[in-house]
């Protein structure tokens, strides 16, 4: 299971082929005791990108080759959902409407304050951490469904979608008793105490 990032162990990338731009930007986020690293390209990113590390992105959006939105859209397709910051010089809306629908948290034009940038780093960092401790969550509950026999498993989906017990064990063509009993194993095998909880985790395994 992937361990439950906080913002403290993040790292801020700022990607931007202007170096003076990249020494800016490391300053800015070393002055809020965060971790950087920088890069010259979309390029050089992706060969050093570990999406199993926690962070958020801050990127240009013209830059020579692969655009910063193109970059965005390059980290989405390979699954992952690191939250991106994007600035510009030279914003319009197509651009930013752009930006926000494959996943930016945010869209700054340049020059942009300081404290605005910290602001927005430190929300999309907040961001991460949450869908990092969602993921490894999800991650934990496979395994303890995984560990339900085929009979406990059909029998908490049964539950979840709102049968009965007499209604499974019609189903099955077994007492209510054998029903209450394969309940209550698998409710101890997910660690589980009710039957509302029961339901909401086979719903949350399902992305329901």
């Amino acid at each position: 299971m992937a361990s439950e990032a906080t913002v403290s162990d993040a790292t801020v990338y700022v990607v931007d082929d202007d170096r003076d731009v990249r020494k800016s930007l490391a300053e800015l986020v070393t002055s809020i005791k965060l971790p950087v690293r920088c890069y010259g390209s979309a390029t050089e990113f992706l060969d050093d990108f570990d999406a199993d590390l926690p962070g958020c992105l801050v990127v240009d959006v013209r830059m020579p080759g692969m655009s910063g939105i193109e970059l965005q859209e390059q980290i989405r397709r390979l699954g992952a959902d690191m939250p991106v910051i994007v600035l510009t010089g030279h914003g319009d809306v197509p651009m930013a409407v752009r930006a926000l629908k494959s996943g930016a948290v945010d869209f700054l034009e340049k020059p942009c304050r300081a404290q605005t940038l910290i602001d927005r780093i430190q929300h999309a960092l907040q961001i991460d951490a949450q869908f990092r401790a969602a993921r490894a969550r999800k991650e934990e509950t496979g395994k303890r469904l995984a560990s339900l026999t085929k009979r406990e498993r059909s029998v908490v989906e049964m539950i979840a979608s709102g049968m009965t017990t007499k209604g499974i064990a019609a189903e099955f063509g077994v007492s209510t008793q054998a029903i209450d009993a394969h309940r209550g194993r698998a409710m101890k095998k997910l660690n589980v105490a009710t039957v509302p909880a029961l339901a909401v985790l086979v719903a949350g395994a399902k992305g329901s």
